[in-house]
């Protein structure tokens, strides 16, 4: 039955299930390890972080918004699709959606390995493999009935969460038994560029992709088909879903800053919070720890592996929803289960090379009615990202290719001539008006 809206309910759920699908396994390990590693300079290393993992996000789906998810109508659609697909399978499969499986099974194996070690005699790898089976095994369960994801996840596992993190986060606050440390490493200079690459590990603005479309089926499932009202709808899922995501930044971030004088220094986020869970809450508090973060796992698993099944059956086969759940997946159980530091390395020059992409993208999607030639923008500016991308790729691999020598310190050498290219052409487009009046 069409309808132009829904209830006040229904819509404080659409907000609660976008924060439960963009609140993952990245969002509770980064920012721990960058509050502790940036020390003094947390508050500008926090500021570039919460530009790429809540603003552009944000950004992201309003574009999708505004396009009804079709952000590469103005490409040609072999490279439209090839685009989308990238960024599906990395979002998906290959990188985003195992790594939910890979840091509830570390939080949890950390936060409970005297008992491990004490009833089981397993190995690690078995225990993880244990885990990652029953953890994607729910997550495909649920991943079945896309039609009760709201319900599900909006009006009963979020609050849930959102209980769980406001305890953890009034600890952090009001805990004065340490102060913020010393910057260390690469964040002693270039904080803020640093958080802000930091905030690609998040993965939310190729996130936002799928979950706006996620959104949209929603609303459509609720016979909301007006593109007006799905637009309002989505804005104000994203709105609460970002305002909700800053908060549990800003504690995570001060947690990190705090703990540097708690313990030892790590390269390992899930570590630190762990350790700071421990010494703050006793061995009590990490059940909570591990509630919550397996909560806010299962629920970006469930909308990645339904958002991921949803376009390859529209785009690549007839196979049917129900099978691409399945194989989707378990090929997020293969991949779990190499381990999550070969992962995040791994993922690390891939997200490099398409997330300048996916930026540009999203503001060429806002400002294509400023552009006389929106398909020669798209195709000059997106190629031009892609290539610097891929340098920027190449260097984290260290292979120093970059043309852009400040930027190139920080991997950020696609930034000056994409945008440079689109204010060149919005210019063009300026003096045309002018002419033509």
């Amino acid at each position: 039955m069409q309808q132009s809206k829904i209830t006040l309910s229904d819509t404080i759920g659409l907000g609660f299930m976008a924060f439960a699908l963009f609140l993952g396994a990245s969002n509770f390990i980064f920012p721990p390890l960058i509050g502790m590693l940036s020390g003094e300079h947390l508050p500008l290393a926090m500021s570039g972080f919460l530009i790429t993992a809540v603003g552009l996000p944000l950004i992201a789906l309003f574009a999708v918004a505004k396009t009804s998810g079709h952000l590469t109508r103005l490409l040609p659609a072999s490279v439209g699709l090839a685009l989308m697909l990238a960024i599906y399978i990395i979002i998906g499969p290959a990188v985003a959606a195992p790594r939910t499986g890979l840091v509830a099974f570390e939080i949890t194996y950390q936060s409970f390995l005297p008992w491990f070690t004490k009833h089981l005699d397993w190995s690690a790898e078995g225990m993880q493999m244990l885990y990652t089976v029953l953890f994607f095994g729910l997550a495909m369960l649920l991943s079945l009935f896309p039609g009760r994801l709201v319900d599900s996840i909006g009006k009963v596992l979020t609050p849930l969460l959102l209980v769980l993190l406001m305890l953890l986060a009034v600890s952090v606050f009001l805990y004065d038994g340490s102060v913020v440390g010393d910057a260390v490493g690469v964040y002693q200079v270039h904080p803020f560029f640093h958080g802000f690459l930091e905030g690609y590990n998040t993965m939310d603005v190729l996130g936002a992709f799928m979950f706006g479309m996620l959104i949209i089926d929603v609303l459509r499932q609720k016979g909301v088909v007006a593109h007006g009202e799905q637009y309002r709808y989505l804005v104000i899922a994203g709105l609460i879903a970002s305002a909700g995501l800053i908060l549990v930044y800003i504690a995570l971030f001060y947690l990190g800053g705090i703990a540097q004088n708690m313990m030892s220094l790590t390269d390992n986020g899930s570590t630190i919070l762990t350790n700071y869970v421990r010494l703050v809450f006793g061995d009590a508090g990490l059940y909570i720890l591990v509630v919550a973060v397996t909560l806010a796992c299962l629920t970006t698993a469930v909308g990645l592996i339904s958002a991921c099944a949803a376009f390859f059956h529209e785009q690549l086969t007839v196979i049917s929803r129900q099978k691409w759940v399945a194989i989707t997946t378990l090929c997020c159980f293969c991949v779990a289960n190499m381990g999550l530091d070969q992962l995040i390395f791994i993922s690390q020059p891939i997200l490099h090379t398409i997330y300048p992409v996916a930026i540009v993208l999203v503001f060429l999607t806002l400002l294509k009615d400023r552009f006389d030639h929106p398909e020669e923008a798209y195709s000059v500016a997106l190629s031009l990202a892609f290539f610097y991308g891929l340098l920027d790729g190449l260097s984290v691999l260290g292979i120093q290719v970059n043309f852009v020598e400040q930027l190139n310190e920080v991997s950020m050498g696609w930034l000056i001539p994409s945008f440079i290219v689109i204010m060149l052409l919005m210019r063009h487009n300026g003096s045309r008006c002018v002419s033509s009046e």
